[in-house]
């Protein structure tokens, strides 16, 4: 194949999805810029400077995980069906502990500097109970969707390499502000 085709076929493959990322983050911001959220932040000081580290670690785990998943289709170490498959499992497991930890350690962290800075700062539950909450509802979806969606895109012909960057992105920044939010509100009543 020359490279003009393969130009193009990266380029046909990737033009939708990035469109549904771009009003993915759209619809993020909304959510962000919500009278609720910005009550969130000022009921929960520290949340604001958690916000980027958590949306970030949401890609950097779940864009591992997916591009896992895709060499191990591209490789025919995984097949593209949801029964139990040691490598799959593996991989999953893995996305869980890591999303889950690092989103527990960035409300320890967050918590922690802003005490080191002498500034304001929620309770260290109520931090970490946010990011942990937010941590798990996110893991799930992105796990889950990240699958069906490479498995999809893989049966149906495109290659995945292509679609993880944007739907990783799309749906860490939707789930993981609407998350955010949705633990707030638990901890809010909670704690």
């Amino acid at each position: 194949m020359d490279a003009r085709r393969e130009v193009w076929r990266i380029y046909r493959e990737s033009i939708g999805i990035l469109g549904v990322s771009l009003l993915g983050g759209l619809f993020a911001g909304l959510v962000l810029g919500s009278d609720a959220m910005r009550a969130g932040f000022a009921d929960f000081p520290g949340l604001l400077l958690l916000l980027p580290a958590f949306l970030a670690t949401r890609g950097n785990v779940y864009g591992a995980f997916g591009a896992r998943i895709s060499s191990g289709l591209h490789q025919g170490l995984i097949d593209p069906e949801f029964e139990f498959d040691e490598r799959l499992v593996n991989a999953v497991a893995a996305s869980f502990v890591n999303g889950i930890g690092v989103s527990v350690l960035i409300g320890f962290l967050s918590w922690g500097i802003l005490r080191a800075l002498g500034r304001e700062s929620a309770r260290l539950a109520e931090l970490v109970g946010i990011t942990f909450l937010a941590g798990v509802l996110t893991s799930v979806v992105l796990v889950f969707g990240l699958l069906v969606l490479v498995f999809g895109s893989y049966e149906s012909g495109y290659d995945p390499d292509n679609l993880i960057g944007p739907i990783v992105t799309m749906l860490g920044d939707v789930f993981g502000v609407v998350f955010l939010y949705v633990a707030i509100v638990v901890v809010e009543v909670v704690l």
